[in-house]
């Protein structure tokens, strides 16, 4: 594969401990962030679907609503790239727990909001977004392989692109698989060019499945908790002054990441 080049422009990020990007950047810096409330936010939804809403949804959207902010673009003329290893698992389980119970009880909004690529569809009706939208898993490479799809849809179709990965607490007999321990969600808005708004330039290039990447001693032991904070060597360089890492896209697959600070 020939080297893919793209520009960020935006970064939403969203966890127990860490209400935005700006958070990430002081605890690498070594200050004290303030602390987020205890659900995300999701401004972006209307009130009353905020209220009805699942934790996966609230989380996807917080994070892409940040970026989006950050980077000053239209929300709904941005194509966009939602990804999850799990999706909703706390939904999962209830579903499996009441079709082995009592089927006929089965809820049919959650129902609704068990499919995975909820969390795009309550993004696109929020913004009125008509673009391409696109829903990924890949287990733990699920954020890799976005960044990759995210990544080609903007070269390809010259756009930008809103790319967001989440995955909530495991619920259940599934969080003795899953192993999520904490939510965690970001998202990245990428463009073809560098524009006013560039905040770094990425260069990625395929090669194989690479070990895990180091990280910054903050963040330790986070990745282990939720398939998404996969991309916390990337969010880590975005916060501080470059340099590359890499990120598995697939079970043989590995995404290497040069990363230069513009901004």
């Amino acid at each position: 594969m020939s080297m893919l080049r793209v520009h960020v422009e935006g970064v939403g990020l969203w966890s127990p401990q860490l209400a935005d990007f700006a958070a990430l950047r002081a605890l690498l810096a070594g200050a004290t962030a303030p602390a987020p409330s205890p659900r995300p936010a999701a401004a972006t939804l209307p009130p009353n679907e905020r209220r009805r809403a699942p934790e996966s949804v609230l989380l996807a959207i917080e994070a892409a609503g940040q970026a989006v902010a950050m980077s000053g673009r239209d929300a709904a003329a941005l194509a966009c790239v939602f990804a999850s290893a799990h999706g909703d698992q706390a939904i999962t389980d209830y579903m499996c727990a009441t079709l082995a119970r009592s089927p006929a009880e089965l809820s049919p909004t959650r129902f609704h909001n068990s499919v995975h690529n909820a969390a795009v569809g309550y993004w696109t009706i929020a913004t009125g977004c008509h673009a391409p939208s696109t829903a990924i898993c890949a287990q733990r490479a699920s954020f890799g392989a976005a960044l990759l799809e995210a990544a080609s849809q903007a070269l390809a179709e010259q756009r930008a692109v809103l790319l967001v990965c989440s995955d909530t607490t495991g619920s259940g007999p599934l969080a003795e698989v899953t192993g999520c321990a904490q939510a965690f969600g970001c998202a990245l808005v990428l463009a073809p060019q560098a524009g006013p708004a560039t905040l770094a330039r990425l260069d990625l290039q395929l090669g194989t499945a690479p070990a895990d990447a180091p990280l910054p001693e903050p963040l330790q032991g986070w990745r282990a908790g939720n398939p998404s904070a996969a991309s916390l060597p990337l969010l880590a360089l975005l916060a501080g002054a470059g340099g590359h890492c890499e990120l598995p896209v697939a079970a043989t697959l590995g995404l290497r990441i040069d990363m230069e600070n513009v901004a």
